[in-house]
């Protein structure tokens, strides 16, 4: 495995290669930035096999992570405009694709306000016509109902999916409610693509994040990411 620092297009992308993959992802990252948990999460997917690259998105601001603190990150998710996420998404992709990737085989992954993203863009019509992804998975993505992050809700864009999307949600998180979460299941089962939603009873938000334990919630941190792996494998046609 390797890793490294690109620029795509102004978007610099930290990036996991291994040393073989017939498929890629683009990891988008937490409130926190490209910090060491989404590098560790770009390294297991590079172990999994997949060319994996995480834009940093705050690069705007000249940030590239941040701590733990709401408060801290918060002007900078205030920055954020669908326009300019979008543009760094894409500038992600165009990097895979430059490097022999084809569309079908690139997937987007995304937590929390980056699981928003990873759903913005699997429903956008930047990415389609030939440019979709071959699939998308959201970890916990917030503004269900509400638009944050500087996206419309995600309730307004789910039913224009074009790639096949898993959402992966914890009963406990309070920032995301479980009816949130089953109208979103509503909404994306008339997406012409096929979408699974998984809710956890047990785990709140970010449950994922072995770099928080107040946070983390193991058993079911290892079921979503067997899904995710699985999803991926199931969806994403090895293409180069």
């Amino acid at each position: 495995m390797q890793t490294t620092t690109v620029t795509s297009a102004g978007v610099p992308l930290y990036e996991a290669k291994p040393d073989a993959a017939t498929a890629a992802v683009v990891l988008i990252q937490e409130a926190y930035g490209v910090n060491d948990h989404i590098a560790d999460v770009a390294r297991r997917l590079a172990a999994a096999g997949y060319h994996t690259v995480a834009p940093h998105l705050f690069h705007r601001d000249g940030v590239n992570t941040l701590p733990y603190d709401f408060e801290t990150a918060k002007p900078h998710l205030d920055n954020l405009t669908s326009e300019g996420l979008l543009a760094d998404v894409g500038a992600s992709l165009d990097y895979l694709v430059a490097q022999g990737f084809l569309p079908p085989s690139v997937g987007i992954l995304g937590f929390c306000m980056g699981g928003s993203v990873a759903l913005l863009a699997a429903s956008a019509p930047a990415f389609q016509d030939g440019r979709a992804f071959g699939a998308a998975v959201t970890f916990y993505g917030g503004g269900v109902s509400q638009p944050r992050f500087g996206m419309p809700a995600l309730l307004d864009v789910a039913a224009g999916l074009a790639s096949p999307w898993l959402g992966l949600f914890g009963d406990r998180d309070p920032g995301i409610p479980v009816d949130d979460v089953e109208q979103l299941r509503d909404v994306v089962t008339n997406a012409p693509v096929p979408t699974s939603i998984v809710r956890y009873p047990e785990a709140g938000h970010a449950f994922h994040c072995d770099a928080r334990p107040s946070n983390y919630h193991e058993a079911s941190a290892t079921d979503a990411w067997s899904k995710t792996l699985d999803w991926f494998g199931r969806y994403l046609h090895p293409a180069r």
